[in-house]
């Protein structure tokens, strides 16, 4: 089949109007015209354009995004019914990075897209977690939300592209929906705030906020922050909520246009009529009392005996017995919900701007290079920090002009065993994935330079016991486990999260501090905020219903300022209260020098083989950069010594009257030759040996003695004389 596209004016593509391909067949040679429509605005300076009905005709709502130079490819697609079995919606977010689209062939032998980069998980997970909780509750349908980047300019971001163009298929779809959502990036640079930055802006500023908001409130927040101040990081929040407002509106004027109407979904919702039937085996009363306790064991135990009571009780009711754990969750749910609502109750008794009990302790696994734990109720976490040399940083090939490195990595696990369960251990998965990069987000703006701490550095959290966020718990604990390695980090980071109990209207609802595990659960907000005592460095929040006011985002920031400023100052600086001056005994040291950077070839030798030798003979690693920086790592300081001398020996010009030391590695019968260094030799004349007259060389000298030169200058063949005779008695050797 043919196509050949009608032409299209420039002022047809401004207005919005209806665009036409003309479709040939060769076979039948029969015209059908296909409709499509191409719809335009301005956004942060530059055109945002979307082309519906162009491509991906079979999926259930489709958007071809342009902006700038970036192409995204975002399709929507549901199943025609119900997954049967589940009490979840079943819904799957794609990020996929085609490396075509910034003119690289992928590394390795296959030579094709593998598996996803973290970035495309932390990208997925950015749009999912906004998008989410707008789906019906009741709706079980398999949903696929697929951002494919086919082209990227550096000015505009695939990954807000992708943001934008899920919302838009899903809106124009007829997937049910309670949309539109739209989603804003702000940068700062020099305290300017930049309407969705570039690339580099993105890299280099002092913020990194992404906002996603309905047509009246925020429904997620992530951020990466410079120590912003809490007024400063509302008003970039609320700044990127009216901009939100201006893209929903443009993408509803295309749900007038093209959207379709949405489906009819077979309903999962609880019956009312199991409900009441459940209330009678177990009161409200009854079920209060049950989860009532701060012993996360205790309460599954209850609960366990009312599912006993409610399963035999229906044991003759096939379909009531396989709704009861969907149904047991949402009555624990209404009863934790009426408790903190209207009671003030919370399940374990606390306050409701109360902490859990912290406790906070170093260096608790022998040898490693730091380490720490910290305690918040039945949370735990332990930190591990490695050092290294530079050369040991991440290298990160992604859609990027260059490869990058990483040089400060974290990463988060969360053991089967944390939460009393049984399950093989299969790597670390999309949740795991992004607690480490928000941790590790949370803890770049304060990590020391690479002039001041030239070391690579790894952090692994590892969660011993979870009963709710566990994420910020691991920021506290790396925050002890890198001053605890020596790690000069220039100020203490902490975290906590926030949650929130709404009711019938906006300003009906309770903000909790610190909350566990049922609470965020049953709760319709995970507000996550750590930084310092000057500022936040970072955000996450995620919610279950549709969208925060903002007095309730206000308030969420103020309690999680004073809640992480306690735990900073009467936690972790009683455990450790500044970095260590020097790193561990285990780990290793890092000597620096500087050579020219036209001796670099000398160091290296022909293939690699001189500084090969040098690190075969001392065993310490060593890294050069192309300006002659010089990093000499290993743990015995007498072999770093060793290795610099020869660095040393090799970058140096031989001078008159300098002095060396080296081994004999030749012997002739003119003379001997002496290595100084790897590559670096010189001729002793046999004159020159002895102030004595010598016969022959090996009268004085054998293989493998080390002795000391001085330098004559060069000989009437240009090459350089040494002596061995004229050394003085307090020469000392270079």
């Amino acid at each position: 089949m043919n196509y050949a596209r009608k032409e299209i004016s420039e002022a047809t593509e401004k207005n919005m109007d209806t665009m036409f391909f003309s479709v040939v067949s060769d076979s039948a040679a029969k015209k059908e015209e296909i409709m499509f429509k191409s719809f335009s605005m301005e956004l942060g300076g530059r055109t945002l354009r979307v082309d519906v009905g162009r491509v991906a005709a079979q999926a259930n709502g489709a958007a071809l995004m342009y902006y700038g130079d970036t192409c995204v490819l975002s399709t929507a697609t549901a199943s025609e019914k119900p997954r049967e079995g589940i009490d979840f919606f079943p819904l799957s977010v794609e990020f996929e990075e085609k490396m075509y689209s910034v003119g690289k062939i992928p590394g390795g032998f296959n030579k094709r897209e593998g598996k996803a980069s973290e970035n495309s998980v932390l990208t997925a997970r950015v749009i999912d977690r906004p998008m989410r909780p707008l789906f019906p509750k009741d709706y079980r349908n398999d949903v696929t939300l697929n951002n494919m980047v086919m082209s990227v300019d550096p000015q505009c971001r695939p990954e807000l592209v992708a943001m934008l163009g899920s919302a838009i298929a899903t809106s124009i779809s007829d997937i049910p929906f309670c949309g539109p959502c739209a989603t804003t990036q702000l940068g700062m640079v020099d305290g300017e705030f930049i309407v969705n930055p570039s690339q580099e802006q993105w890299d280099n500023g002092d913020l990194q906020l992404t906002v996603a908001s309905t047509s009246e409130k925020v429904i997620m927040i992530e951020a990466g922050a410079n120590e912003i101040p809490e007024n400063k990081m509302i008003e970039a929040i609320y700044m990127c909520h009216e901009i939100n407002q201006e893209i929903i509106a443009f993408i509803n004027r295309m749900v007038e246009e093209v959207g379709k109407p949405k489906h009819e979904y077979e309903s999962c919702a609880i019956p009312e009529e199991l409900f009441a039937a459940m209330r009678e085996i177990a009161s409200p009363e009854e079920m209060e009392k049950a989860v009532f306790t701060d012993e996360k064991q205790v309460r599954e135990e209850n609960i366990r005996v009312i599912r006993e009571k409610m399963e035999e009780a229906f044991s003759e009711n096939e379909e009531w017995l396989a709704l009861i754990p969907e149904a047991l969750y949402q009555y624990q749910k209404k009863t934790v919900r009426k408790m903190i609502l209207k009671d003030h109750k919370r399940p374990d008794g606390r306050k409701i701007d109360q902490i859990r009990p912290l406790a906070a302790e170093v260096d608790i696994v022998p040898r490693v290079h730091g380490s720490a734990m910290f305690t918040r109720g039945q949370t735990q976490i332990c930190t591990i920090t490695t050092l290294g040399p530079l050369s040991e940083a991440q290298k990160v090939d992604g859609l990027d002009e260059n490869i990058t490195e990483k040089r400060y990595m974290h990463h988060y696990n969360f053991p089967s065993y944390s939460v009393g369960e049984t399950k093989p251990s299969r790597g670390p998965g999309r949740r795991e994935i992004g607690h480490g990069a928000l941790a590790e987000k949370a803890l770049v703006p304060v990590l020391p330079s690479e002039e001041e701490f030239p070391y690579a550095i790894r952090t692994v959290s590892e969660t011993f016991e979870s009963n709710g966020s566990t994420s910020q718990a691991s920021i506290c604990a790396s925050t002890m486990s890198l001053m605890a390695a020596g790690v000069p980090i220039k100020k203490q980071v902490a975290g906590i999260s926030c949650g929130l109990v709404t009711g019938e209207t906006d300003d009906d609802y309770i903000v909790l501090t610190d909350i566990q595990g049922l609470e965020d659960f049953f709760g319709d907000m995970d507000f996550k905020v750590a930084g310092t005592h000057d500022g936040i460095t970072a955000i996450q929040m995620d919610i279950k219903i549709h969208g925060l006011t903002r007095p309730i985002v206000e308030e969420a920031i103020a309690r999680t300022k004073i809640a992480r400023e306690y735990i900073i100052n009467e936690v972790l600086t009683p455990a450790i209260a500044e970095p260590r001056p020097e790193v561990g005994k285990f780990a290793p040291k890092i000597s620096q020098m500087t050579i020219d950077p036209a001796k670099i070839g000398d160091v290296v030798g022909q293939r690699g083989k001189t500084i090969n030798t040098i690190i075969e003979q001392t065993g310490v690693k060593i890294d050069i950069t192309d300006d002659g920086f010089v990093s000499i790592c290993g743990t015995d300081a007498e072999k770093m010594a060793e290795a610099m001398h020869m660095i040393k020996v090799i970058t140096t010009d031989f001078e008159e009257g300098m002095v060396f030391t080296g081994k004999v590695i030749s012997i002739k019968e003119f003379g001997a030759f002496i290595e100084f260094a790897p590559g670096k030799e010189g001729m002793v004349h046999i004159s020159k040996i002895c102030k004595e007259r010598i016969q022959h060389v090996e009268d004085v000298l054998t293989l493998g003695d080390k002795v000391t030169v001085v330098c004559l200058g060069k000989d009437k063949m240009g090459r350089i004389s040494f002596s061995i005779k004229d050394v003085k008695p307090d020469a000392v050797a270079i």
